[in-house]
This record gives C-alpha cells, structure tokens and sequence, in this order.
C-alpha cells in the first residue's frame, strides 16, 4: 500500500463567480482557473457507450461493485453519485477514474437498506446525488480509510433515516431516492433559481445562514453533467431552511479559503490518480489529483454555521429495517 503524507493543500484551481441568492438560499458558481489537462468523460457519457456496472457476483456484495469500461475514454465516477438497480440502490464512495478499456473493483455504500434482491442485472446512473447531510456522513467516517468497504454504511443508513424523518416521509425500502422523488416538484421549483452557467464546473451552497458545501470538477463539460444531479441533493437538504438568514456575501469566498488550506492526506485511490482527503478549520473534505491536477473535489461544513446548515449525524443508533449482509 502506498505510503499516506499530509502536505498543506496548494492553491486551488478554481475562481468564484456572483453568488445568485433565492428564499434564502445561496449558490455561488465555480469556474476553473486553466484550462483542464486530463481527459475524462462522466458516467452518464460512458453509459451510453457501453459501460457497466455491476454487482461483483451473483451473490452481491453491499460495500463493492465492478466498473466495467470497454470506452476508449476514462470515465470519472464522482464522489456521492447514486446509481440504481442491481440488488440494491449504492453510492460511490470515493472519485474514481476509470482508464479507458479496465475493469475496477469500486467500493460503494447502500441507500436502500430494506431492499437485496435484483431489480435488474446492471446498475444505472440514476441522475440523482443524496443530500449533502447524507454524503457528509459518509465523508467523516471515510477520513481514515477511504477504501475499506463498509466503513461508512452505518453513518450512511442513519443519515438516510434522519432525513426520512426530517421530511416526514417514510419509503417502502428506505430508498433515499424515493425522498428524492417525493420532494422533486418542490426541488425542481427550486432549482429553477440557479441554473448552469457557461464554463460552471462546480459550485458552492450556502443555507441557513452559513456555508454548506461545495463540488467541483476539472472539467466544465462532464460538470454539466452533474450539475443537476448534485443541485437537486442541495436542494432537499436547503428546504429545511427556505426563507431564513441568507448567509454573509463572503461566507463562500471564506469556505473556500478554509478548503485551500486544509491539511491534505494522500493515498491510493480506486482507479487512476491519488486520492486526497482533507480536514481542517470547520471543513471536511476528499478530492482526487491526476498528475498533480485536481480532478474532483467535495467538501463538507463540520458543523453548523450559525445553528443551522448541515448538523452532526448522532453516534447513537436510529431504528430501521433488518440490515442486509456486506
């Protein structure tokens, strides 16, 4: 295993735009100060051409799936993407880089724990990302070993039950996604608000008058991709703060700073490249470097700003429906 080293994270290779604010909510747009350097597609792309993904064997493995690229193009799998379908709706856990004609082993957390049977034989991107309370769950308890499979599943079933609870709706299977769906007509009205911009690669939400999170790509065009996807997950976790505080003009310029000079720890990663995990001054992070490029990079607020925003999963355990094998 390659050897882990913390370095202070660089500058960051993105420039924010004007923040655009509705019923209290903030999204600041993200744009790429260079041009990109690495060439890769997004999972959607690439699904349309053939790739696939897979439960590692007819039996299943909760906290694994198999990627699967005969593209003569390296796909990108974003952190917190949903995919459905299989034997159970999953999460990717951490960015992966696919090379262009491999086959990758990609750990995976599950967002439906009461179903483990097979919907279909194949996952399929689901256009959907979880709510960041979800995937800043699953970011904590991934600091430290980001590619053990299972390390986070119980820190992911309690934030998708929390948040089930919070909007007082209760799916079948505990599907996050059918939340998702639950709330989409008041989502999209929300979403309308802030649509893609020319050149966007990522984006920063602000909510209850502080900084939630942020995402962000190398690449504007796989960007594009997910920017609806992501935007959606901000959306359902903003709900809950509609018409409040807006945060400060330079709450997201202030965020980004935090990210810039978090503490950065390197280690191997699922696919190409390094993955980069980063902590510091009220943020949690995780990115993946190419070559000493930034490819992908998501960070989280540690704790609420100004008592609202994003708070603490409980260590305490909530109840649910019998867990499946991992």
């Amino acid at each position: 295993m390659a050897k882990v080293i913390e370095q202070e994270t660089p500058a960051l290779p993105l420039q924010a735009g004007e923040a655009v604010l509705h019923r209290g909510i903030s999204v600041t747009p993200l744009f790429p100060v260079a041009d990109p350097v690495c060439a890769y597609v997004s999972l959607a792309e690439a699904s349309a051409r053939g790739l696939t993904v897979k439960e590692v064997d007819e039996a299943g493995n909760v906290g694994e799936i198999v990627v699967v690229n005969p593209t003569a193009d390296r796909v990108l799998l974003y952190d917190g993407e949903e995919i459905a379908g299989a034997k159970q709706d999953r999460i990717i856990n951490v960015a992966v880089l696919v090379e262009a004609g491999a086959t990758v082993p990609v750990p995976v957390s599950c967002i439906e724990v009461g179903r483990w049977r097979y919907e279909s034989d194949a996952f399929r991107p689901s256009g959907r990302t979880p709510a960041p309370e979800v995937r800043r769950a699953k970011a904590l308890h991934l600091q430290s070993a980001p590619l053990v499979r299972g390390s986070a599943q119980d820190a992911v079933w309690d934030a998708v039950a929390l948040k089930e609870e919070r909007h007082g709706f209760r799916s079948g299977t505990s599907k996050h996604g059918d939340l998702i769906e639950h709330e989409r007509p008041r989502l999209e009205e929300l979403a309308r608000a802030f649509p893609l911009q020319p050149g966007q690669c990522g984006m920063v939400l602000g909510a209850g008058g502080g900084t939630v999170c942020m995402d962000a790509v190398s690449r504007p065009e796989v960007y594009a991709r997910l920017h609806e996807a992501l935007l959606t997950g901000y959306m359902l976790d903003a709900l809950h703060d509609l018409d409040g505080t807006p945060p400060p003009d330079a709450s997201a310029g202030a965020f980004l700073g935090a990210v810039a000079t978090a503490r950065r720890t390197r280690g191997p990663a699922a696919g190409l490249g390094t993955d980069l995990r980063l902590a510091g001054t009220g943020v949690v992070g995780s990115g993946l470097d190419v070559d000493g490029e930034l490819i992908q990079l998501t960070a989280f607020a540690r704790e609420a700003e100004g008592g609202a925003g994003i708070t603490d999963v409980p260590v305490g355990r909530i109840a649910r429906p019998t867990r499946r094998r991992r």
